[in-house]
């Protein structure tokens, strides 16, 4: 049953995301059949011990896993209205404002970078919010120069676009004079930079990942005056209300700066 969910998220979906099915299915295995009721679910997940956050991603996976199975495609002609998860309620999610850079914070990581490819891959991160995943497989024949956009294929395998800046172009410009490029962009793979970057917070005592850089790059946005919707399809995001949960620490940032004007 679940290897015939599994498959059939194939068309679209990138291997972390089937392996994010899998892993969570696998530890609810408890849960997953054809006489699971809602009270079941609901009990099994009051009963982990993570958190909040940890079982809303249980909850998420389980919904569509059932959604799955209670219709036509799944091919055990279920009624959907008995699909348990519809009578679960999905666990509090605490909403933390999320940490994003300054403007002097990134520039001091790039000068704290060993190498002009790892300089233009913070700088890339941070000027158009790509996902690891969207950087790391960016072909050379992907970089519209003349523009200063790079075409990449992003969550569900579609196609967008992502813009950079003149620094960044400067950088990306200097590291192919050195480097002979074989089609992909960069000589380092998921792992590498990921590595690289756990360097960087070590060096710099900032953190330096992918979703650090991917909020910094809708603050910044914001701090400067773009609205929502556009940082939502500059950053390639599907929904306005994830790019407000990345801004939210800006959001507060100008309420407090309200305050401040108007109380002695």
């Amino acid at each position: 049953m679940v290897s015939k969910f599994l498959k059939s998220r194939r068309d679209g979906l990138s291997p972390r995301t089937i392996e994010f099915y899998a892993a969570f299915l696998r530890r609810a295995k408890l849960v997953i059949g054809l006489n699971i009721t809602n009270q079941d679910i609901a009990k099994f997940l009051k009963s982990l011990s993570c958190t909040n956050s940890g079982k809303h991603g249980y909850y998420r996976v389980l919904r569509c896993f059932y959604n799955w199975l209670y219709s036509p495609k799944s091919g055990f002609n279920l009624n959907p209205q008995n699909n348990p998860m519809v009578l679960v309620d999905a666990p509090k999610v605490e909403k933390k404002i999320l940490p994003s850079l300054t403007s002097e914070q990134l520039d001091y990581i790039i000068k704290q970078a060993d190498t002009i490819r790892d300089k233009a891959i913070v700088s890339l991160f941070a000027d158009s919010g790509l996902r690891l995943s969207e950087l790391a497989n960016i072909h050379v024949n992907n970089i519209d120069w003349d523009n200063q956009l790079i075409r990449v294929k992003c969550k569900g395998g579609k196609e967008a676009l992502a813009p950079f800046g003149n620094k960044t172009c400067m950088l990306l410009k200097q590291w192919l004079s050195n480097y002979k490029a074989n089609g992909k962009l960069w000589d380092i793979n998921n792992w590498g930079i990921n590595i690289m970057l756990r360097r960087l917070k070590a060096k710099t005592g900032i953190p330096c990942n992918p979703h650090s850089f991917r909020r910094t790059f809708a603050s910044l946005l914001a701090k400067r005056g773009v609205d929502s919707l556009h940082i939502m399809r500059l950053g390639r995001w599907e929904s306005i209300q994830m790019v407000e949960r990345y801004t939210r620490s800006v959001q507060f940032e100008d309420s407090l700066k309200l305050y401040s004007s108007i109380v002695d």
